[in-house]
């Protein structure tokens, strides 16, 4: 049925329940030919006239349009205020439950904008909860639907991230391209900018260098015209991010701390608290000498994790990064600590950052003469990494579990990180 005919069964329904004719109905500022062509479906009623049937049959108005009572509509809503504000505030398994009830709530079935809405945050809580194929599933079933242009551009926004971070690189770059590239491309916006940041971080992961210098100008460029805080934060954070892996450090650190300096005074705890982590990720590689204070900064990142929306996968990330910086600043048994917590927040194999986790944990236990340790940490890589396509990424970590197992002299295990890194590369 049209909603035109749902609009009018619903209205025809309640007359009926009212003991009125259409006669009774219509009169005095309608005709009872109009309110019968509205009951069949063949008019569609203004709005003005719904609100003035609604009056007359004593009913709400969202009743007649969607189905639901007012009560109801306003449970609907409540509940979608409940699961947005567990979704923000890091309690990410709960959001994912009050999510799943309430598309089971069959009064959400007519109400297209707010189903959407519902399945839109599920996919946000399941991409928070690891299970980022759900996501993508959802967020695939989403794109096929009538959605507003903000709307529409969200869900490719996610969908491009959620590719990217699976190392699915290739359809997060078709994703970005389809809103992005061509002729019929929109103005850019806020919004627009934000998905092109996404897909930047998509060329620059699967090794497309030159285009990603080129598209994080035209990024830059962008933002500068629209002049807003969302606009240059995605752009220079990105931008920062192409400088880095083409061995610009220092400008990268420049564009960093750019977009660092509009988001704290601009965005939110969860956005703020994982571009804090990233750029002591830079500073850490750009200037080793700094490792301490960046070791004192990051164990205050990771109270402040905790205390924010961020996801599992953003907390083992930090543990992960502390990790390093104890590494570096000699305290072994720490950077052990936070290693493991870091990797046992990952679902099971099938991350990039699990690799790193066990990377690091060879050489920690090499350096102290625990050979079997090191050597059983520095395998534990292939499980991690078997599972995810080539990518730069990839190749980039076989080539560091390489020089690792070289160390510990594992002459076979460094023959095949090598070949398994030029394999990610396409040689």
């Amino acid at each position: 049925m049209t909603t035109s005919d749902l609009v009018g069964l619903r209205i025809k329904t309640v007359r009926r329940q009212r003991g009125l004719s259409q006669a009774q109905l219509a009169h005095p500022e309608l005709s009872d030919s109009y309110v019968s062509l509205i009951e069949s479906g063949k008019r569609t009623p203004t709005p003005a006239v719904l609100e003035l049937l609604a009056q007359k049959l004593d009913c709400s108005l969202s009743y007649l349009i969607n189905g639901v009572t007012a009560e109801q509509m306003e449970d609907i809503e409540l509940a979608l205020g409940y699961a947005r504000l567990a979704l923000e505030n890091g309690e990410v398994n709960e959001a994912r439950t009050r999510y799943t009830e309430l598309l089971s709530n069959n009064n959400l079935t007519g109400l297209t904008s707010l189903r959407q809405d519902t399945e839109f945050g599920l996919a946000l809580a399941h991409e928070a909860c690891g299970d980022v194929d759900e996501a993508i599933s959802i967020l695939l079933s989403l794109r096929d639907e009538e959605l507003s242009p903000e709307r529409r551009i969200e869900v490719a926004m996610v969908l491009c991230r959620a590719y990217r971070d699976s190392e699915r690189l290739t359809e997060a770059v078709e994703v970005g391209e389809r809103m992005l590239v061509g002729n019929e491309r929109l103005p850019w916006t806020d919004q627009l900018v934000e998905l092109g940041a996404t897909l930047l971080s998509a060329y620059y992961q699967r090794g497309d260098l030159l285009r990603a210098r080129q598209f994080a100008a035209e990024l830059l460029n962008a933002a500068d015209v629209l002049g807003t805080p969302r606009a240059i934060v995605a752009a220079n954070w990105n931008a920062s991010s192409v400088a880095n892996i083409t061995g610009h450090d220092e400008e990268a650190l420049s564009f960093a701390e750019r977009a660092m300096a509009v988001q704290v005074e601009n965005g939110q705890p969860r956005a703020i608290a994982r571009m804090r982590l990233a750029l002591l990720q830079k500073r850490l590689r750009a200037r080793p000498h700094e490792a301490q204070a960046v070791r004192d900064a990051l164990r205050a990142t990771v109270a402040e994790f905790e205390q924010t929306s961020t996801s599992q996968i953003d907390r083992a990330r930090v543990h992960v990064e502390l990790a390093y910086a104890e590494y570096m600043t000699g305290d072994l048994d720490k950077a052990v600590e936070h290693a493991l917590i870091g990797r046992d927040l990952l679902p099971e194999f099938g991350h990039a950052l699990g690799a790193e986790a066990g990377l690091l944990l060879g050489r920690i236990y090499g350096s102290v003469g625990r050979a079997d340790e090191a050597a059983g940490h520095a395998a534990s890589v292939r499980d991690w990494l078997t599972p995810l396509p080539d990518s730069r990424r990839s190749a980039s970590t076989w080539y560091a579990t390489a020089e690792t197992m070289e160390q510990l002299g594992d002459s076979d295990g460094t023959v095949e990180a090598y070949q398994r890194a030029l394999a990610c590369v396409g040689l």
